[in-house]
């Protein structure tokens, strides 16, 4: 089949105001630059016209600022789902200027089919390649891609330049069938392959293609601060405990990180260790550090959605493409994600808190309990079947104005029942087989920073129950910090 290649403007003329719109990628990696940026100046056109102008987007997790950041800006997002982090989004977000709609990662896709979000008009796709069959070589994050497609009454493909056609075999593209008729994911290890290279799509759908070239923008994190290594040392400290123990088998077990970076500390603590042996990843995302991982040969095989590197890191993958080419896979999010294969395969989580409370509840997307920060991400798809699930956070913030252990969470994200250990830079809490007061205690004692911990030992001996709460006071650090700017300010008194 002969395609249609058009420029970015004429593509983003193609996409009407109120159209559903699902783009390709999984953070900045195989998502949407040009076409999104163009629809933006349509929006900002229109608008200064008196017109409206938004659309709903569908993801597999955050964009880029090329996206979600310029569309934000032109304030032409009417519905967003299922992530995001760039601040101008936030800002639509909180001040109500678009609908967001936070979900599991692991559950878009099924939903999507499912008719949850209407139908798909457009699916935007960043591609290495296609064929006049229309096979297409993904670039470096899947996300919900192949749902996307498969859904949409129309598609434009951004074939980028800068994207090798020697990620061929990269990929493993599968979409299960949906229930009832869905059957075992048979993913045993984190180098097993279930699907295609390549993505098949109808090329008859195909109505526009725009040649791009563009890395994907992402800049590297900061040097871990010292707060961050804290915690990196702890993280490994408890998995070295755990293994010499023999409480996790002698062949370790995979490993998921969360991002940022907390996530790339812990990561290269993980590199240094002498007692660990070397490791496999089942995870959502993979950063620099595990980049330098499998060069080193500490981590021997990554299962990711996608590959978040910096434009340094990544221009490194392409150019040593044939070394990595056998120890990295990228997956669908609906199968990287999965609850299914994370408990088979029993993997270790690894995830960042806003907060959490003193008996293990855990705050992932909320501030103070009302502002979205970002949202739950994949975080509750392992953390909920994982092996052994851990939170991590600084023990506070704002140069010791904030808590990051508070009473009771100001937002619930994940009970206590999904939270095995949390850690901070102050220690460890493993918290199985701890009934709630004695979960407490291992929190105040080991997490807390010293400046808090009588206050939320005050706290828990007000409290009566089998879980000591005193709802009147659950929300004392949150409503000090409110009113004075500083949560060591809470006066219990006042609720007695």
């Amino acid at each position: 089949m002969a395609y249609n290649f058009i420029t970015a403007q004429e593509a983003a003329q193609m996409i009407p105001n109120g159209a559903t719109v699902g783009f390709s990628g999984f953070t900045a990696p195989g998502a949407p630059k040009f076409i999104t940026e163009a629809l933006a100046a349509i929006a900002e056109e229109e608008h200064a016209q008196g017109r409206p102008f938004k659309i709903n987007i569908l993801s597999g997790a955050s964009t880029s600022d090329h996206a979600d950041g310029a569309l934000a800006r032109a304030n032409a997002i009417n519905l967003r789902a299922p992530y995001q982090n760039k601040p101008d989004l936030r800002k639509r977000i909180n001040s109500h200027d678009c609908h967001y709609c936070d979900r599991h990662l692991s559950d878009m896709a099924q939903e999507t089919r499912y008719g949850f979000y209407g139908n798909i008009d457009f699916a935007i796709i960043e591609a290495a390649d296609i064929t006049p069959d229309g096979e297409i070589i993904l670039g470096c994050g899947l996300g919900n891609t192949p749902t996307f497609a498969a859904m949409a009454s129309k598609i434009l493909i951004e074939l980028n330049d800068r994207l090798p056609k020697t990620l061929l075999g990269m990929h493993d593209v599968y979409m299960p069938l949906d229930p009832p008729y869905r059957r075992e994911i048979a993913i045993y290890k984190p180098s097993d392959r279930v699907g295609s290279p390549v993505l098949k799509i109808d090329p008859n759908k195909v109505v526009g293609i725009v040649k791009t070239s563009s890395l994907d923008g992402v800049s590297p994190f900061t040097e871990p601060d010292a707060v961050s290594k804290l915690i990196g040392n702890n993280v490994v400290d408890f998995l070295v405990h755990e293994y010499r123990r023999g409480a996790l088998p002698k062949e370790f077990l995979p490993l998921q990180s969360g991002v940022g970076n907390v996530a790339n500390a812990v990561l290269y603590n993980l590199g240094e260790s002498t007692v660990l042996p070397k490791f496999q990843m089942y995870t959502e995302v993979i950063q620099d550090a595990v980049f330098e991982l499998i060069r080193k040969g500490k981590c021997t095989f990554a299962s990711t959605c996608s590959m978040t590197f910096s434009d340094k890191v990544e221009e490194e993958l392409f150019a040593n493409i044939d070394y990595f080419h056998d120890k990295i896979v990228m997956r669908p999010a609906e199968i990287s994600n999965n609850p299914e294969v994370i408990r088979r395969l029993g993997v270790i989580a690894m995830n960042t808190a806003l907060e959490a409370d003193i008996f293990g509840g855990i705050n992932s997307t909320h501030v103070l309990g009302t502002k979205m920060m970002n949202g739950i991400g994949g975080s509750g798809d392992f953390t909920r079947s994982a092996y052994v699930s851990i939170f991590s956070c600084p023990s506070v913030t704002k140069g010791g104005l904030i808590s990051n252990i508070v009473p009771m969470v100001a937002h619930s994200d994940h009970s206590e029942h999904s939270v095995d250990v949390v850690i901070t830079d102050q220690g460890i809490a493993d918290l199985r087989h701890l009934d709630p007061v004695d979960r407490a205690k291992a929190i105040i004692e080991n997490c807390a920073h010293p400046d808090y911990r009588p206050l939320l030992r005050e706290y828990l001996k007000m409290g009566l129950g089998q879980t000591p709460h005193t709802l009147k006071a659950a929300f004392a650090f949150h409503t000090a910090f409110s009113e004075t700017g500083d949560m060591r300010n809470v006066d219990f008194s006042k609720y007695l």
